[in-house]
């Protein structure tokens, strides 16, 4: 694995921080990826 690939977080948290960003809710990001508001 390359030193990039070391820092770089999970994919499933960069779609997460993702859908909080475009949402502005984390609510609403856990609404659209089928996940609990917690999870997020």
């Amino acid at each position: 694995m390359t030193k990039l690939g070391k820092r770089l977080p999970p994919l499933g948290c960069l779609i997460a921080f993702d859908a909080a960003f475009r949402h502005g809710s984390f609510t609403r990001a856990a609404d659209e990826l089928a996940l609990s508001q917690a999870s997020v």
